[in-house]
């Protein structure tokens, strides 16, 4: 059987755009994730996935951490989640003397916080294990799933709002885009199922690289609390959430409000990446209201040092410009 080659947005326009700046790139093949620019100097830079040679490493392996991205958030007085408290596995907990905050622990600190809570892996991106969770039942379940994949699980409260990203690039806004969670609108007549599926062609037909995985216990999870299953037809023009984060990689939808923001929501985004260390970050938010309005109440939900763009340029040519002229920007700056 042929491997299946993984889509990366980042090497294929990067080899669109270098040549205008006497820059060339060339891929390895078999994986097609890792990449080597070489500038007209001479110089050459290399890139993985959506890393770049642009932000330090000190400052990258923080944002990777939620944990410690966040400790520094507040420390510097920055709107975090509350009640935000990591736990781990029973190996892991062991090697660094932590035994106590096992998932056990993990459980109580829910309990305390008061169900529904948010529970999460410490590290990767996309929404990968990030569930909502009601019930002892529920959050085990969770909790044992995301140290499959991680070594450290965080358990914090629910934040209410509109979730929103922030793309800045050296103390400019580069996009802005409101996130919305997975979700399909009701005819009537269709069950959830098929409105999944018929949701699913659509990005296919768009060549949006996202596939909704129609098994995801996340999705059976936010349906029962709703009263419904994959068998339920919803009513005309009825919106039905599937999935309660809001990544673009889980079948969420998007809006771009890069003209809308409020020049203080611009303001908290550049200093956040600045005193982070960063150059290039994309900034999370849940925000209590809309993000062009003054900011009130409103949460930084994560930051991200290699923020992924690859389903902002499927919105539309616009983006796909900025994007590109993102892009050329980064290259000129890693040249320098």
């Amino acid at each position: 059987m042929k491997k299946k080659k993984e889509s990366m947005l980042l090497g294929k326009m990067l080899q669109k755009i270098a040549p205008r700046i006497g820059a060339k790139v060339i891929i390895e093949p078999e994986w097609n994730i890792v990449g080597q620019i070489t500038f007209k100097s001479g110089k050459r830079s290399y890139f993985r996935y959506n890393t770049l040679d642009l932000n330090p490493m000190g400052g990258s392996e923080i944002a990777k951490d939620k944990d410690f991205s966040q400790f520094f958030m507040k420390k510097m007085g920055y709107s975090t989640v509350p009640g935000s408290k990591t736990f781990f596995s029973a190996e892991w907990g062991e090697t660094i003397g932590a035994k106590h905050r096992d998932i056990n622990a993990g459980y109580k600190h829910a309990d305390k916080l008061g169900f529904p809570v948010i529970v999460k892996p410490n590290s990767g991106s996309q929404g990968v294990g990030v569930s909502l969770v009601h019930n002892k039942k529920e959050f085990f379940k969770s909790a044992k799933g995301i140290f499959r994949r991680d070594r450290i699980m965080i358990v914090q409260q629910p934040v209410k709002g509109k979730d929103y990203r922030i793309v800045v690039l050296d103390k400019k806004i580069i996009s802005v885009y409101e996130r919305i969670p997975l979700n399909v609108i009701g005819d009537g007549k269709m069950t959830i199922k098929k409105l999944l599926i018929l949701k699913q062609k659509k990005f296919v037909i768009s060549k949006r690289d996202t596939n909704i995985r129609m098994d995801d216990p996340r999705i059976k999870m936010k349906l029962k609390h709703q009263k419904m299953d994959f068998n339920s037809v919803p009513k005309k023009g009825e919106r039905i959430f599937l999935l309660d984060n809001a990544n673009l990689s889980t079948g969420g939808d998007s809006m771009d409000v890069t003209n809308n923001i409020h020049p203080l929501f611009k303001k908290l985004a550049i200093n956040l990446t600045y005193d982070m260390g960063l150059r290039l970050c994309g900034v999370d938010l849940m925000i209590n209201g809309d993000i062009k309005d003054e900011p009130k109440e409103y949460y930084i939900l994560e930051i991200n040092s290699a923020p992924g763009l690859d389903h902002y340029v499927q919105m539309g040519k616009a983006q796909d410009r900025i994007v590109e002229s993102l892009y050329l920007e980064v290259l000129k700056h890693i040249e320098k």
